[in-house]
C-alpha cells in the first residue's frame, strides 16, 4: 500500500456529489463518539437494556424496574441518537441505535458500550457493524467462554470516516432506509409465526380435551380424536456420538452430523452444516436418511425437524424412526409434536447445565389422532403456513446480504484493491 493510501481510502461505491471529495481518513473511535459519556444520576424508575432485552438492533423487551432494585450494571443513562455497542461477545452484532419514542428514560447494562456520536449518530450505528471494525473489535477480545472487550481497548480501535459530515449523513440515510425495509420484512415474518402459532392451538385439542376447537367442516362429527403412546406410532432411537470429542479420526470427514444450530437456523427441514464426521466417526454415531423426524433431547429440548439430507444425530437428539403411518402420518406428527414443547420441557430432567428428555420418558408421551384424511388435513393448512413462512424468510435473508453486499461498497476497506 502507498503512504499516501495509509493516510486516506475510497469506497468502491460513492453517492455522486462526493466523487471528487477527498478519501477517507482512518480514526479512533473515541476520535468520532464520546464513549460513556458521564451522565446524570439515574431516574426512580426506568426501562433497563440488558444483553438479553436486544435482538438484531430492536429492543424487543422493556423490563420498567425501580432504581433502588436495579442491578449493579445498570449505569448508563441513554439520550435519543446514542448507540449501545455489546462488548461481550460483540461479534454477535447486536447493537441498538437508541430513538425511543414517549417519555420512558432508559438505561443500558455495562454490558454495552455508550456512544455519542461527535457528527451523524446513525452513519456511527452503521460504522460499528462493518466487517473491518467487529475484527478488529474481535482480536482485541479477552476471554474464551464470553469474549469481551472493555471501553478503553474499544476506544482505540481505528475506523475510516469520510471528512464531510453530509456524506456520513447520506450513507446513514441508505443504509438507514433499507434497515425499515429489513425491519418491516421481519415484522411480517414474525406476524406468520404468531398467526401460525394461534392456528395450531386451535387445530389440535387442548390438555384435558379430546377434540380441537376449531374443525374443518367435513370433520366436525366424525368423533374425539384418539390418544396414542409415541412408543405405539414409531420407535424412539437416542442419538450417539464418537469419543473423544474433536478427534481427527472421528470428525471433520464428509459425513454431516446434526447440531442444535442447525435446527434453529433452518426450521422444519434441515441441512446440517457446522459439523461432520469421518466414515469411522460416523460408524460410531446414529447415521439416519433423509426425512428422519428429529427432536432436541438436551438443552433447548422438543424442537422437532426433518433431516432434508442422509446425516448422523449426535447423542442430543432422539429420532423417531419406523412410523406407522396408518396410525399417524410424517407431517402431522411433525406439527402435532411442535405443539408439545411445554410438555417436554416439564417432561425432561433438569440436573447440573442441561435439560435432558430421555428415551424412555418420551416414549410415554402421548398425542391424540384424528382419522388419516383429517390429519392430512390439517397437515397440508399448516404445511402451506410453512411455505409462505419459509418464502417470506427467504425475501428477509436475500435483503440482509443485500445490505452486506451494499456496505461492503460504501464503506472503504484497509484490505481492498
Amino acid at each position: 500500500m502507498k503512504d499516501d493510501a495509509k493516510q486516506a481510502l475510497t469506497p468502491k461505491l460513492r453517492f455522486p456529489e462526493f466523487l471528487e471529495a477527498e478519501g477517507w481518513h482512518e480514526k479512533a473511535l473515541k476520535d468520532i463518539c464520546s464513549i460513556n459519556p458521564p451522565s446524570d444520576d439515574l431516574p426512580d424508575s426506568f426501562v433497563y437494556i440488558d444483553l438479553e432485552s436486544v435482538e438484531g438492533g430492536i429492543l424487543n423487551s422493556r423490563n420498567r424496574i425501580n432504581k433502588k432494585d436495579a442491578p449493579s450494571r445498570a449505569q448508563r443513562l441513554l439520550r435519543n441518537g446514542d448507540v449501545v455497542f455489546q462488548i461481550v461477545r460483540p461479534y454477535q452484532r447486536n447493537n441498538l441505535f437508541v430513538q425511543f419514542e414517549g417519555y420512558d428514560q432508559y438505561v443500558a447494562s455495562t454490558g454495552y458500550a455508550q456512544l455519542r456520536a461527535n457528527d451523524s449518530d446513525a452513519f456511527l450505528y452503521q460504522v460499528v457493524h462493518t466487517d473491518p471494525f467487529v475484527d478488529k473489535v474481535i482480536a482485541k477480545c479477552t476471554g474464551s467462554s464470553y469474549p469481551a472487550i472493555n471501553s478503553s481497548d474499544l476506544a482505540d480501535v481505528c475506523l475510516f470516516v469520510p471528512a464531510n459530515p453530509r456524506e456520513q449523513q447520506k450513507i446513514a440515510d441508505c443504509l438507514t432506509s433499507l434497515d425499515e425495509v429489513i425491519a418491516a420484512q421481519g415484522r411480517k415474518v414474525e406476524a406468520l409465526k404468531a398467526h401460525k402459532k394461534g392456528l395450531m392451538q386451535q387445530l389440535f385439542p387442548r390438555e384435558g380435551e379430546t377434540v380441537p376447537r376449531l374443525r374443518f367442516p367435513e370433520f366436525r362429527n366424525t368423533g374425539e380424536w384418539e390418544e396414542k403412546k409415541l412408543e405405539v406410532i414409531g420407535r424412539v432411537i437416542r442419538g450417539s456420538s464418537p469419543r473423544p470429542q474433536g478427534d481427527s479420526r472421528y470428525y471433520s470427514g464428509p459425513v454431516p452430523r446434526l447440531m442444535v444450530q442447525d435446527v434453529t437456523r433452518d426450521g422444519k427441514w434441515v441441512t446440517p452444516r457446522i459439523d461432520s464426521l469421518t466414515e469411522e466417526g460416523a460408524k460410531l454415531s446414529r447415521p439416519c436418511p433423509a426425512g428422519t423426524l428429529t427432536i432436541v433431547c438436551s438443552g433447548t429440548v422438543g424442537v422437532v425437524s426433518f433431516l432434508a439430507v442422509d446425516a448422523c444425530i449426535h447423542d442430543g437428539f432422539l429420532a423417531l424412526i419406523d412410523i406407522d403411518e396408518s396410525i399417524a402420518t410424517k407431517d402431522f406428527l411433525f406439527h402435532s409434536l411442535s405443539t408439545l414443547r411445554e410438555q417436554f420441557e416439564k417432561g425432561a430432567t433438569h440436573g447440573g447445565v442441561f435439560t435432558n428428555l430421555t428415551t424412555s420418558g418420551i416414549k410415554e408421551f402421548k398425542i391424540y389422532c384424528p382419522n388419516i384424511p383429517e390429519q392430512a388435513k390439517v397437515a397440508d393448512c399448516l404445511s402451506f403456513i410453512d411455505a409462505q413462512i419459509a418464502a417470506e424468510s427467504e425475501k428477509l435473508d436475500a435483503l440482509k446480504t443485500h445490505k452486506k453486499g451494499l456496505m461492503q461498497q460504501l464503506f472503504p476497506s484497509p484490505e481492498g484493491d
